[in-house]
């Protein structure tokens, strides 16, 4: 009689647009769907505040967040895993090219 009760959680794929808070990051999740009236399909966007224990997300990743017990006014969901990473788009300098001789 008593069998275990499997809850699946609730998961949602997305990229990361602000990693800038302490173990905490922005998802925006992105769905196609047809408009109520003209039948279009149309993008809805969503954003999510994720917690990401250990820092590891970027901005510009993309990556799986599952949902989770409230751990604050916003925050509901965790990072679950980083599914692709995002573009390193900074320009590194090399020590030696800080001055540039004309």
């Amino acid at each position: 009689m008593s069998e275990a009760i499997v809850h699946r959680r609730n998961e949602k794929i997305g990229e990361v647009v602000s990693a800038k808070m302490a173990k905490t990051i922005v998802v925006e999740v992105t769905r196609r769907v047809p408009h109520p009236l003209y039948k279009r399909i149309v993008t809805q966007r969503k954003k999510f505040y994720a917690h990401d224990e250990e820092m590891q997300a970027k901005v510009g990743d993309v990556v799986k967040i599952v949902e989770a017990r409230p751990m604050s006014r916003l925050k509901r969901w965790t990072l679950g895993s980083i599914l692709r990473k995002g573009v390193d788009t900074s320009i590194p300098q090399a020590a030696g090219e800080a001055e540039i001789e004309s």
